[in-house]
């Protein structure tokens, strides 16, 4: 009865962010052996986790791990990745559309910006053991999950090359041999509706079957005056069915198959701010705009209005198969995960952020396919417990991108004067002057790695673990340039073959580009755990760990140089190299009412690399480039209290300094661009920032300053009381919850600008409803208090000083009823 009492105390409450992650199959015996001994306890809470490929108990497990259940991502309205960072503040997600979604932990991870797909990403994104390679394939709504677990630290040893910030691991519901299902129903404000559905159950005695649907709609936060229509919306769908085949206990097979599609009017911005660059002051946004009598509809970014005059697109499909085998084979278990996964990305942007048509149009379609093969041998004894594998990957993907100027981007671009005949004064000096791109980006991989638990007594572990990997890659990337009237242009002294002379003013916003980067790398990554049981319920543990992001290929368009030629040199960055210390206390209190974990941690890393933009209209997707070295140290605390079956409540904190320890070869904020260059040859002169005509730097020394897109402090909490009552012959609980989190100010810009810094905030959120056996109703308010925030800032091409941006969800309320059976 009072297991039954706490189940319902914790069901759909987002007070339930614990240190664990679950378990997908059925619980090995040492694992069940130490649950139930936990279990000794009445209040004991057990978590069954597989962050190290086998199942133990969470506070076992020397890792700094958060873990959100299923039932606490639906009370919260976390429904995706992007919300996440609302229950796991060590968490950084920030996005401007799918594609270019930064997914980062303790500030390291995917570098912050506009994304290539040239390089690796530092936090692993795993979906039943299936790594899915890029950011934008996992933007996808969650759809039958069980719990999300985030693994914080270099996790390359058991997780791979792409894993040097940590992973997300998300498990969903397994199909069940027992009779079950559920449905809900939610809706709200900005016309909300989302249902969700999922059945499971045996064909036979062998083979059991899952299937899940959701689906979300949402109408848009900013409203477009140009097209009349709300943007920025929510158009999801998602499907998911699993087969479960299980001929004897030794043996288990399941294949899954899943698609999701987004097809929303996204992703725009509206105007936030302007700064004053170092481009004369005739050049810049305010003077640029009164020229062509062009007025914003709002300086106010919480107007939400904005006046973008190109097609808004972000049709999103992503999907995939894949087979997992387990067997059972005397004292250890063999296990296969064999996968293919697609994304098909249909973008359209306004990249000039304004109603004119200065960047008429402006999309980079890609299509993806990846192919896994993993193997994994698990071993467990007494005082040995070990896993060792094999992993292959291999993945293509193909873009075709095409940027246009349109008639306003002459005036906007080009130097102004009174003479009729200056090439700013007319419209075809740069209208219809359009790049077209097309590339590719083949990447190989395979990996034998392995990790060794050696339980020297009863209290003490020593767990080393290591991995061998060998990458390869190729890209080809191919822009040609063509005028108005469809001719290719060429920008060298000599034409080409079949191309016409360009411009002056053409070449110097678009440039042919022919590249065709390739290079492979072997990479050791190893790490050393010595962990030891203080206490029953006290765990204290060690952590270095060596571990690497392999190199990166530039995809996007290479910057120019000072002369207007490419350049070349900044085709490939190097291999990132990361050194992590860490430690930690986990611990629980109060007769196991009360949970404590908290880590300490320095992660450095040579090599760093970052994405930049030097606002330059060819590259203003960014690009790649190498920061000498970075440092992330900090603080995490983890609380978690089940005071009563009526009273639960968490809280969760995180202070983070990352730094550029040195970089002294970046690109300028705005307020240091767009000026004459200063010498070569001398040291910079950074004393004029924002002052019209003054010589800006040819590159900034940003050495001591925050990386981008990191709060130095987050917190999270929540809390939830209940009480038992008998409602229309139902017996059940009425409940209360609250949740909440706060982040500090941040800057949105890889070179730190005084102009892209987003200030902190803090949102809250209220739940209230009744639930019993089977049933669940409650009404829910986000961002209770209205408060405005910012969620990306960025910086318009051009140096014209336009700052755009993304405001946050506004106050949003409605009503959830679920049912299940």
């Amino acid at each position: 009865m009072i297991a039954r009492s706490l189940l319902l105390a914790t069901t759909a409450s987002a007070s339930f962010i614990a240190s664990g992650v679950h378990a997908a199959d059925s619980v090995p015996a040492a694992a069940a052996a130490d649950a139930a001994a936990e279990q000794s306890s009445p209040r004991g809470e057990v978590i069954i986790v597989t962050a190290r490929r086998r199942a133990e108990t969470a506070q076992q497990v020397p890792l700094a791990i958060s873990v959100i259940r299923g039932d606490s991502i639906e009370a919260t309205g976390n429904f995706n990745v992007v919300k996440l960072q609302q229950l796991a503040p060590t968490l950084q997600v920030y996005t401007t559309n799918p594609r270019n979604t930064s997914v980062n932990i303790r500030g390291l991870g995917v570098p912050f910006g506009l994304t290539s797909d040239g390089f690796e990403q530092g936090v692993g994104i795993y979906v039943d053991d299936v790594y899915n390679s890029r950011v934008a394939a996992a933007t996808f709504d969650f759809l039958d999950v069980n719990q999300v677990e985030v693994l914080r630290g270099p996790q390359g040893s058991l997780y791979g090359k792409n894993t040097t910030a940590g992973a997300i691991n998300i498990t969903t519901n397994q199909p069940t041999f027992d009779f079950e299902g559920r449905a809900e129903l939610s809706i709200g404000n900005l016309n909300y509706r989302q249902a969700k559905a999922a059945i499971s159950g045996p064909l036979s005695e062998t083979v059991a079957a899952r299937l899940a649907v959701a689906a979300t709609s949402r109408r848009g936060t900013i409203y477009n005056v140009t097209s009349q229509r709300w943007i920025n919306e929510q158009d999801n769908l998602g499907i998911r069915g699993q087969l479960l085949f299980r001929p004897n206990d030794d043996l288990s097979v399941t294949l899954s198959g899943d698609y999701s599609r987004q097809d929303p009017e996204c992703c725009g911005t509206t105007f936030v701010r302007v700064g004053r660059t170092q481009r004369p002051l005739n050049r810049q946004y305010d003077a640029l705009a009164a020229a062509q009598g062009y007025v914003a509809p709002s300086r106010n970014p919480y107007d939400r209005l904005t006046d973008l005059d190109s097609n808004l697109n972000a049709g999103n499909k992503i999907g995939g198969v894949s087979a997992r085998i387990k067997w059972d084979i005397g004292p250890g278990t063999l296990t296969s995960v064999t996968a293919w996964r697609f994304w098909d990305w249909k973008p359209e942007n306004d990249r000039d952020f304004t109603g004119l048509s200065i960047v008429s149009r402006s999309q980079n379609p890609s299509q993806q396919d990846q192919y896994s093969q993993e193997f994994r041998y698990n071993y467990e004894s007494q005082k040995i417990d070990f896993v060792v594998g094999l992993f292959g990957f291999k993945q293509r993907i193909d873009t075709q991108g095409t940027e246009q100027q349109g008639v306003n981007a002459a005036q906007w671009s080009l130097a102004p004067s009174s003479d009729p005949l200056n090439p700013a004064n007319n419209p075809a000096t740069l209208a219809g002057l359009t790049a077209s791109n097309t590339q590719y980006l083949k990447a190989d991989s395979a990996a034998l790695f392995g990790q060794l638990s050696w339980k020297v007594t009863d209290a003490l572990t020593l767990q080393p673990g290591l991995r061998l990997n060998y990458d390869k890659k190729s890209g080809f990337y191919q822009r040609v340039v063509t005028n108005a009237q469809g001719q290719a242009i060429s920008c060298t002294p000599t034409p080409a073959p079949g191309t016409i002379a360009g411009t002056s003013q053409q070449c110097g916003v678009y440039q042919p580009q022919v590249s065709a980067p390739s290079d492979s790398a072997w990479n050791f990554t190893y790490d050393f755990n010595v962990n030891y049981k203080v206490a029953r319920d006290v765990l204290a543990y060690a952590t270095y760990a060596k571990s690497f992001k392999t190199l990166g290929i530039n995809q996007n368009g290479l910057p120019l140089n000072i002369d207007n030629t490419v350049n070349y040199d900044a085709a490939t960055v190097k291999p990132e190299s990361v050194q992590h210390f860490e430690v930690g206390l986990k611990t629980q209190l109060w007769d196991r009412r009360a949970t404590f974990n908290v880590s300490a941690f320095r992660t450095t890393i040579k090599d760093f690399q970052a994405t930049v933009n030097g606002g330059q209209f060819g590259t203003v997707r960014g690009y790649l480039a190498n920061a000498e070295k970075v440092r992330s140290q900090g603080i995490e605390a983890d609380f978690k209290v089940v005071a009563s079956d009526r009273f639960t409540a968490y809280a969760n904190a995180a202070y983070t300094d990352a730094k550029y320890k040195k970089s002294t070869n970046a690109p300028c904020p705005p307020e240091l661009s767009g000026g004459p260059s200063q010498p070569a040859g001398v040291p910079a002169d950074y004393s004029q920032p924002g002052v019209p005509g003054a010589p800006s730097p040819r590159q900034c020394d940003i050495s001591g300053q925050d990386l981008p897109g990191v709060s130095k402090w987050a917190f999270s909490y929540g809390a939830e009381y209940n009480i038992p009552v008998t409602l229309l012959a139902k017996e059940g609980q009425v409940y209360l919850g609250i949740d909440g989190n706060y982040r500090s100010r941040w800057n949105s810009n890889a070179s730190p600008s005084r102009y892209t810094e987003v200030k902190g905030y803090a949102l809250t959120n209220f739940r209230a409803g009744f639930r019993g056996e089977g049933f669940d109703v409650f009404g829910w308010v986000r961002n209770a208090f209205y408060v405005n925030y910012i969620e990306n800032l960025q910086v318009a091409p051009g140096n014209t000083g336009l700052i755009a941006g993304q405001p946050g969800d506004l106050r949003t309320w409605g009503g959830t009823l679920k049912f299940s059976f």
